[in-house]
């Protein structure tokens, strides 16, 4: 039985170039035979547990991952019957609930600061980069950071929602810069915390509460890298209360991971390692659900910045490791390398996408500017 399933992960692998223990940075090292079972019956949950077990490693991982996507090899994997128990749960239960929204702060925005401190640029953006022009990761976030404000036409004054706001990244930029007022909202208590003290003395204040319990109005609203957390229950809830808050004649920027694809759920992996109960929406997700509550003004693409800001990102994991290393362990630094590279790889194959859509509740009169 296990040749049979070697034979059938060499023939699946063949299909992306890749060998197994041969000699290209691509190619697989196998150290536990019992690999090829697990790979072939568990797919993506029995290869990621596997790296983290030992027992396989490869040189270069993003290369590996990327030609297995261009080659659509991974489709040929069976998938057990926990994967189609997980689908099946995403559909019956809300999985992002008011009760199980901050399950995701815990098992990720958590983990520590000093983790992402030493991962992230100096202003510590969790997001997709914006690399035109740019030649370092300090570089591509400031870029992104204005293409945002830029988008938003600020104004000195303005009162500016920020729903998912991290560390406090976009605030203290839209601050200092354009001199407006921020209010960041986030489930973390760690980003709540750091994020006072990095914007200690500006206009920017730090609430530690879910988007569904705003009830206010701002002038703008921008949410980076959150909506991927929100799930396709909740979508219209979420339109709905950005609509309520947005004035008028507001603008609303939404900065989020796209697929190519209308599913419910991340791949078993990512969702027990990395972002429980996540979910990546489709251009359909999205155009149903701004139905009624916006009008779609620029959609912007950008998803292969993300490969690159991944892969900075994971320099600066591994260069920097040995100062955090004492916080976590090996097994923790095999799942975050497989994390941050084969999330490079997935953008970098165009399986993913980086979407910055800017909605208005009215249209804008005379139409809406685009900014590059």
């Amino acid at each position: 039985m296990s040749n049979k399933y070697k034979h059938l992960a060499e023939e699946i692998l063949g299909l992306a170039g890749v060998q197994i223990n041969g000699n290209n940075p691509w190619d697989i090292q196998i150290h536990n035979s019992e690999f090829y079972r697990r790979a072939i019956t568990e797919a993506e949950m029995g290869i990621g547990e596997s790296y983290m077990d030992k027992w396989w490693d490869v040189e270069k991982m993003d290369e590996f991952i990327h030609r297995i996507f261009l080659a659509r090899a991974d489709e040929k994997i069976q998938r057990k019957l926990s994967v189609f128990i997980q689908i099946l749960t995403a559909k019956l239960f809300n999985l992002q609930s008011k009760r199980r929204a901050y399950q995701i702060a815990e098992k990720h925005y958590n983990l520590g600061n000093n983790l992402f401190q030493n991962m992230l640029d100096s202003r510590m953006n969790y997001s997709c980069a914006y690399w035109k022009d740019a030649q370092t990761l300090d570089e591509a976030q400031e870029n992104k950071l204005e293409l945002i404000c830029r988008k938003l036409y600020l104004e000195p004054g303005m009162r500016v929602l920020d729903i998912g706001c991290g560390w406090g990244a976009f605030g203290k930029f839209a601050a200092e810069k354009y001199r407006v007022e921020v209010v960041g909202i986030t489930i973390s208590k760690e980003q709540v915390e750091l994020g006072r003290k990095l914007c200690d003395g500006l206009p920017v204040e730090f609430r530690l509460m879910d988007y569904r319990d705003l009830d206010e109005k701002f002038d703008r609203i921008v949410s980076i890298g959150m909506i991927e957390h929100v799930g396709y229950k909740n979508y219209r809830s979420f339109f709905r209360v950005t609509n309520k808050s947005l004035t008028d004649t507001g603008l609303f920027i939404l900065h989020t991971i796209g697929r190519n694809k209308s599913r419910k759920t991340l791949d078993p992996w990512v969702n027990k390692y990395i972002f429980p109960n996540g979910m990546l929406p489709s251009v359909a997700h999205v155009g149903r659900a701004i139905e009624d509550f916006f009008v779609m003004e620029d959609w912007h693409n950008f998803g292969p910045d993300y490969d690159k800001t991944l892969m900075a990102w994971h320099d600066n994991f591994v260069c920097n490791w040995n100062t955090i290393a004492g916080c976590y362990s090996e097994r923790f630094f095999r799942m975050w390398n497989y994390y941050l590279l084969t999330s490079a790889a997935s953008f970098r194959a165009r399986n993913n996408q980086l979407w910055q859509i800017v909605l208005s509740k009215n249209g804008v009169l005379g139409g809406y500017q685009s900014v590059r």
